[in-house]
């Protein structure tokens, strides 16, 4: 098994794992999703969905193929899903400080919107999304070697990584911005989530399209 060989792999696998996830979006996101949080909750949270985005992509990469047949899943069924759960976080963070009459409800609903921010949508699906998740399944299936299998996960723990970091200095940019720039990019970024959920459902639709022809058609 030759050095240069394996660099090589690692090359294409990471440069193919770091451009489907991107860490710089996935950071951007971060500070919309998190405009008032401490700096030590964001980094907490940062913590969390990047460990939590590792864990899901080691999982897919060991047990996708399995997981999927057990449960019946398809990856347009879960491209489809994803868009509607990211659909939802988008709307909240358009609406963001509309209806503020009620403080204490806002507040309440901020912190609980805050906890869960760590799995969906910054690990699923910013870090660890559908192409990524098919991505790493690829890799890992079409692997000729162990050490070639131990490559991928070194790329997708070097890609988690530079998620994380992105996401923890992401907070130069929130001080940067100020209040009304923080509200300004939250709606901004909710605008952008939509679309891209919206997407999400499309690609899920137009891949279970030949199925749905096919059935109509027998």
């Amino acid at each position: 098994m030759a050095f240069g060989g394996l660099l090589d792999y690692f090359i294409i696998t990471f440069a193919a794992i770091i451009v489907i996830v991107n860490p710089i979006t996935t950071a951007f996101i971060f500070v919309s999703l998190l405009p008032h949080a401490s700096r030590r909750k964001a980094r907490l949270i940062a913590k969390r969905a990047a460990l939590t985005g590792t864990t899901i992509f080691f999982t897919f990469a060991l047990l996708g193929s399995v997981i999927f047949q057990v449960f019946g899943i398809s990856l347009a069924a879960f491209r489809i899903a994803g868009g509607l759960i990211l659909f939802g976080i988008a709307m909240k963070m358009i609406k963001e400080h509309e209806g503020e009459h009620d403080e204490q409800k806002t507040v309440e609903d901020k912190d609980e919107f805050t906890d869960h921010v760590s799995v969906v949508p910054l690990a699923i699906p910013f870090i660890s999304g559908p192409g990524s998740i098919a991505t790493v399944m690829i890799l890992t299936t079409q692997a000729p070697s162990t050490g070639h299998t131990i490559i991928v996960f070194m790329a997708i723990g070097i890609t988690t990584l530079l998620c994380y970091l992105a996401m923890i200095y992401s907070d130069y940019i929130v001080d940067f911005l100020g209040n009304t720039g923080k509200r300004i990019v939250t709606k901004i970024f909710g605008l952008i989530l939509a679309v891209i959920s919206v997407q999400f459902v499309i690609n899920g639709i137009l891949d279970v399209m030949p199925q749905i022809v096919s059935m109509m058609q027998a």
